[in-house]
């Protein structure tokens, strides 16, 4: 079922919100369970933005009138992990501005922790978020280029 009133935006902020639901319904988990402070816990993140993209991806390619090209592949993906850890992001920054209690066992348990401060890691989230999802992406475009030569074949 094609519908050319799909776009890439559309897309991208539907999944990229369901991505960004995700990514703070793992942090309140991990709140919840006294583990917030433990920031190595945020390599799992990859495991939510991963699903995000590929859906993102599949709905597109499924629904849209137009083909899935490399290039809207990897601008899809690229911005639905922005629209993702934009508001993770700003959520962080909120919860680490009034939970001075996180925020002060993590400047006490990273090597570096004396520079942290909310802004700076609200930052270094959407950084990471971001070059994340782009690395998923490209690796997911190779996998859907893959599979779209081996269905024409």
């Amino acid at each position: 079922m094609e519908n050319s009133n799909i776009t890439i935006e559309k897309v991208a902020f539907r999944y990229g919100l369901y991505t960004a639901a995700g990514l703070t319904t793992y942090f309140l988990a991990m709140k919840l369970m006294g583990l917030a402070h433990i920031v190595e816990l945020r390599m799992f993140n990859i495991f939510i933005m991963l699903p995000g993209l590929w859906f993102a991806l599949k709905y597109y390619r499924e629904n849209s009138a137009s083909h899935l090209n490399y290039f809207e592949g990897i601008s899809l993906g690229t911005l639905t992990a922005a629209i993702a850890v934009i508001p993770f992001s700003v959520f962080l920054l909120f919860v680490l501005i009034f939970d001075t209690t996180l925020m002060e066992t993590m400047k006490a348990n990273e090597d570096f922790g004396q520079y942290f401060n909310p802004y700076l890691l609200a930052f270094i989230t959407t950084f990471e978020g971001f070059i994340s999802g782009v690395m998923a992406s490209f690796v997911l475009m190779q996998y859907l280029k893959k599979k779209h030569i081996e269905s024409s074949i």
